[in-house]
């Protein structure tokens, strides 16, 4: 007699929306269904990355669209995660507007949500035998709102508007904000293309906040710029000072 097939394991989920009544619905849409399991709700992407380190859900169903750090923002910091949960993305995207995703293969549903398309995505990706890695096409098409920074087991936020100035230290860069300091994994040469018009050269290893300078001081070491609410100041290189001056309109 051949034994009885185990029961399916049970799949816990994160709901992550800005409306309290699209949380509800899909909350109501899962109740009858004990195979999966609502462990919490989100919303917004900044409580979203936190509720994922603290719950670790198998499944997000992710908003695309919210305030501040959208659910493509939320999804790109979940991929640094050593087992990222399956996303699920919700949007009113039209189809044209979807077509790169089904290019990537990327699970989405269209809202209004029906049941049935909620479980049959759900059972996609029970069914799907791969990683949950995201294509960085669909993660990576805008700049970020908040580095992700891992520091002894702990991930911190750091407010991409916190930042005054990056500087570059062998193979790390160090984020100078005006009380703190962090340092990154990342090369200038890619944080400038992801920022471009938000930054500015002053050094060939360092690149500074425009929106945060306000102004220009000069010591007996030279020219250096100076940031809003802060008494740290960047020194400017002589090869770049004309073009800083022009750029700053200064």
């Amino acid at each position: 007699m051949s034994p009885s097939p185990s029961p399916a394991k049970q799949l816990t989920l994160l709901i992550v929306d800005d409306e309290a009544p699209a949380r509800r619905r899909l909350r109501q849409l899962l109740e009858s269904h004990e195979r999966y399991q609502c462990v919490g709700e989100a919303a917004d992407g900044l409580e979203a990355v936190r509720k994922v380190d603290e719950l670790k859900p198998d499944v997000l169903l992710l908003d695309i669209r919210m305030p501040g750090m959208d659910g493509l923002e939320v999804a790109r910091h979940l991929q640094e995660l050593d087992q990222p949960p399956a996303v699920i993305f919700t949007t009113a995207f039209d189809e044209f507007a979807l077509q790169a995703f089904d290019a990537n293969a990327v699970h989405y549903l269209v809202k209004p949500i029906r049941e049935q398309k909620l479980l049959e995505a759900l059972q996609r990706v029970v069914q799907a035998d791969t990683t949950n890695a995201i294509p960085e096409s669909i993660t990576s098409n805008q700049p970020r709102s908040y580095f992700s920074i891992y520091k002894q087991g702990n991930r911190y936020l750091v407010e991409v508007d916190d930042v005054l100035y990056m500087q570059a230290e062998q193979k790390y860069v160090t984020l100078h904000c005006s009380q703190t300091e962090w340092l990154i994994d990342e090369s200038l040469v890619q944080l400038e293309q992801e920022f471009a018009d938000a930054l500015i050269r002053v050094h060939r290893n360092a690149l500074a906040w425009r929106k945060a300078i306000v102004g220009i001081g000069k010591d007996q070491n030279g020219f250096s710029l100076l940031f809003r609410d802060s008494e740290k100041h960047l020194p400017i290189s002589r090869r770049r000072m004309a073009t800083v001056r022009k750029e700053l309109g200064i």
